[in-house]
């Protein structure tokens, strides 16, 4: 998943809304009870940040799935 700005900005206030958007997600998440494992997370020059995520994306039961 990329956070990223989509008017190409890269000021430090772009920066940090990118940051915000970010954390808004996954507190959304824990907020929601959705089970998550975040397995990378990378901030790149632009200020745009990519996670790779594995998450339960219905009430079934995730098993080893996040392990």
């Amino acid at each position: 998943m990329r956070f990223s700005n989509h008017d190409g900005e890269t000021t430090e206030y772009a920066k940090k809304a990118i940051v915000q958007e970010c954390e808004k997600y996954k507190a959304q998440m824990e907020k929601s009870g959705t089970e998550y494992r975040i397995l990378s997370e990378k901030t790149n020059e632009d200020g745009s940040i990519v996670i790779e995520i594995k998450k339960q994306y219905n009430t079934s039961p995730v098993g080893d799935y996040l392990n």
